[in-house]
């Protein structure tokens, strides 16, 4: 159900139109009609002490507990009413089984359910109010109820100008009548006898003379006295208007309140004293199960101490141990990443002993030696071959020269 702000929880379907979200409330509204024509007020309120109900009480949300445990009594009554069989349910009893029975007798009567029953259990919403309408609908069938069409009264024209009834007097008009005439100063405004003696122009010789020397007698019949009396009747009656500030109306809303609050009372002073009863005998057996408790678990508890107290004495010695280990961690930390430079080293040279491609380049390197070798002999022997055949032509050159000397000087 809603929220707080009154809108009904169908408001988060966005596919109805605006006006079908507030449908719930005219629907709760014909439930209770149907259940006024049930008599709940006598066999379901005064016989079962139950609270009344408003116009809109299973459709807004507002105590989930409470309204559930009222929405399955209701539900409870009115299957009673249609002829089923169904137990007055209580606050603690279990809330699915509940919810099944009801679903059950639904089913039997024909009303088609297309809802989870976890709707039923906030006790409010659109489904909670259509299931207590058919409950209520299949009541009224048991009770041989039936609708019939509305007879309107006939329309009576009034005139437009009502002429005011002058013999209709308001309560404070009487009111001022009344203490003006039963008021202090009425013995002034009194007429005396001996007053018509100082008036001047009267002559009381003459009044005297004016008095009749018998006894006057009424000539007028009863039955002429009832005619009047049924004409004037009419012109007579008097109007009173309630005054909200009057006494009268404060104390008749006292004795009223009074004999709500008396009869509230008796109805309310037997539940309180059950609910009393029930209230001191659940805390008997709560203390007895405390006892009982108690009792089974002192030696737990003397137990769970001596555990708790070697427990720290174990985590002292551990926080001192663990400065130890912390240093040796350090240490371990720095040998471990020693380790791994020299395996580091290690697998390098490793990889490069068993690399075969220095061998081949130094072979390559020989070949090539070698021929840069014999390229350089050749070389070599070329250039003693030039050497000699210079020095055999220079030999041969000086011979001639000696010669042609020789055969100078001869």
């Amino acid at each position: 159900m809603s929220g707080d702000d009154g809108i009904p929880p169908q408001a988060e379907e966005t596919d109805v139109g605006p006006g079908q979200l507030y449908a719930p409330f005219l629907l709760m509204e014909g439930v209770l009609d149907k259940l006024k024509l049930l008599n709940y007020d006598k066999e379901f309120i005064r016989e079962l002490k139950m609270k009344p109900l408003n116009r809109h009480y299973f459709v807004i949300a507002t105590n989930p507990g409470e309204q559930f445990f009222m929405f399955t009594s209701v539900a409870a009554w009115l299957i009673r009413k249609a002829g089923g069989k169904f137990e007055q349910p209580q606050e603690f009893d279990d809330p699915n089984a509940a919810i099944a029975s009801i679903l059950d007798f639904i089913r039997k009567i024909g009303m088609n359910i297309d809802f989870p029953p976890n709707r039923l259990k906030p006790g409010c919403g659109q489904h909670v109010v259509l299931v207590l309408d058919q409950l209520a609908e299949e009541a009224l069938k048991a009770t041989k109820f039936k609708w019939n069409k509305p007879e309107p009264k006939p329309e009576v024209t009034e005139d437009d100008t009502v002429e005011e009834d002058d013999s209709e007097l308001l309560l404070e008009r009487v009111e001022e009548e009344m203490a003006a005439v039963f008021s202090d100063d009425e013995d002034d405004n009194l007429l005396n006898v001996d007053d018509l003696r100082t008036i001047p122009g009267v002559d009381m010789n003459n009044l005297e003379s004016q008095k009749p020397e018998e006894i006057l007698e009424s000539t007028t019949t009863s039955e002429d006295w009832q005619l009047e009396l049924e004409r004037v009747l009419p012109q007579l009656k008097v109007t009173v208007k309630s005054d909200s500030r009057d006494w009268r109306s404060h104390l008749q809303q006292m004795h009223t309140q009074h004999d709500g609050i008396k009869e509230s009372l008796s109805s309310a002073k037997i539940r309180l004293d059950k609910l009393f009863t029930d209230t001191t005998q659940i805390m008997d057996k709560i203390r007895s199960r405390e006892k009982f408790l108690n009792s089974q678990l002192d030696p737990i508890l003397v137990e769970y101490r001596t555990v708790q107290a070697e427990l720290a004495r174990v985590s002292e010695q551990y926080q001192e141990v663990n400065g130890g280990v912390t240093e040796r961690q350090r240490v371990l930390s720095l040998v471990t990443e020693e380790l791994d430079a020299v395996k580091q080293e290690m697998e390098e040279r490793g990889s490069s002993m068993t690399d075969g491609t220095p061998l081949v380049n130094i072979k390559r390197a020989v070949g090539r030696m070698k021929s840069e070798i014999i390229a350089m002999n050749v070389q070599i022997g070329v250039l003693e071959h030039s050497l000699l055949q210079a020095r055999l032509r220079d030999k041969s050159i000086l011979q001639q020269d000696m010669n042609s000397n020789s055969y100078l000087t001869v």
